[in-house]
């Protein structure tokens, strides 16, 4: 018996996922929906875009670098002000992003778009000290 093919590769690899990442950063760039997002990043986007993808790439079942480095997504996220409301602009940013690929099976797009919304949900902490949500 074969293993299913991984979500990353069953989507297309590295090239899909970067595509994504691509949609979701230059919506944050130019829709002024995403402009309070948009402010918690640095001025050069090139090294989230990188890690984001690596992030996703491993997340989805391909290569592991991000993870091989030992970092954990939601400790990286603490030191940020994460509000509801910011969490709902990650997620509908990447949503959005995802469904921007027409080839994308949609099943595998639409679980994605929930899974991280979810995680971008986890991450809300309002700025507490810790990172502790109220």
């Amino acid at each position: 018996m074969t293993a299913a093919a991984s979500p990353y590769l069953r989507i297309g690899g590295e090239p899909v996922v970067r595509a994504i990442v691509d949609r979701f950063y230059d919506l944050l760039e130019t829709d002024p929906v995403y402009a309070d997002l948009r402010a918690l990043h640095a001025a050069d986007l090139a090294p989230v875009r990188h890690g984001l993808t690596l992030f996703l790439s491993g997340w989805l079942g391909g290569p592991r670098a991000w993870f091989d480095r030992g970092q954990c997504v939601m400790s990286l996220h603490r030191a940020f002000p994460i509000t509801p409301a910011l969490a709902d602009q990650w997620a509908t940013a990447m949503t959005c992003a995802i469904a921007g690929d027409d080839d994308m099976d949609p099943a595998i797009g639409d679980a994605m778009a929930q899974a991280l919304g979810h995680m971008a949900r986890g991450m809300i902490n309002f700025g507490l000290e810790g990172g502790a949500a109220a």
